[in-house]
């Protein structure tokens, strides 16, 4: 019973999680229980349980005495996700070059060509699996620093990353090329262990990132 339970529970969070930084649950929304119940179909005790987990990771929060709500978005919160993001990436990436063996480089090279096949379709036009693109966006951002072998580490990053991700989720466009060139650019330096380029480069792609959805941002071209 207790894994089932657990299961169950992990699932809920997966879920919701994933509901909020993809948009289906907006920004500032409120999380009201029952309603929740009937959507994800499980019980009160395992939505507050979630909810809470949530509030601890910085995507919900709950007030006193007015129950829980998605995490309202502003520029100084994704300024700063950005900032810290460059922190740990880059030093993940530095340890992870490294580190990494032959395995680390094979699952590089085949995180990078999965990316890369699917920015080429959306290149063509076709923006219908913007879900599984950044999910290979993850895996290839994972891809490079993997090796960095610090499970603590790679934990706060995943983290940090979900936040980042929601706010390009609420972002309508998508920076093309520059970004494909980025990718590729990082993929070449991460393979020849040029620590110093890799991290420029990987600074430069966030920042860049940044400053592309503060301005959809400041236009209003938000999924929200």
């Amino acid at each position: 019973m207790s894994e089932t339970a657990s299961t169950v529970g992990s699932t809920t969070y997966q879920r919701i999680k994933r509901d909020i930084i993809f948009g289906a649950l907006k920004p500032g929304a409120k999380l009201k229980l029952d309603a929740l119940k009937a959507v994800y179909k499980t019980s009160l005790s395992t939505l507050r349980e979630t909810l809470n987990r949530l509030a601890s990771e910085g995507f919900v929060e709950a007030p006193p005495q007015r129950g829980f709500l998605v995490k309202p978005i502003s520029v100084i919160d994704l300024k700063e996700i950005a900032h810290l993001r460059v922190l740990l990436e880059c030093h993940a990436l530095e340890l992870s070059l490294e580190n990494g063996d032959t395995d680390w480089e094979g699952n590089l090279v085949s995180a990078h060509h999965k990316l890369n096949l699917m920015e080429q379709k959306m290149l063509g036009g076709d923006a219908s699996k913007k879900e599984i693109w950044k999910r290979y966006d993850w895996e290839f951002h994972l891809a490079m620093i993997q090796a960095c072998n610090s499970k603590n580490l790679l934990a706060l990053h995943s983290t940090l990353y979900d936040k980042y991700l929601r706010y390009q989720m609420i972002v309508l466009t998508n920076r093309g090329e520059a970004a494909v060139q980025e990718h590729r650019d990082m993929f070449e330096a991460a393979i020849a262990r040029d620590a110093e380029k890799a991290k420029s480069l990987l600074t430069q792609h966030i920042e860049n990132g940044l400053e592309h959805t503060l301005a959809a941002m400041d236009r209003g071209e938000l999924v929200v």
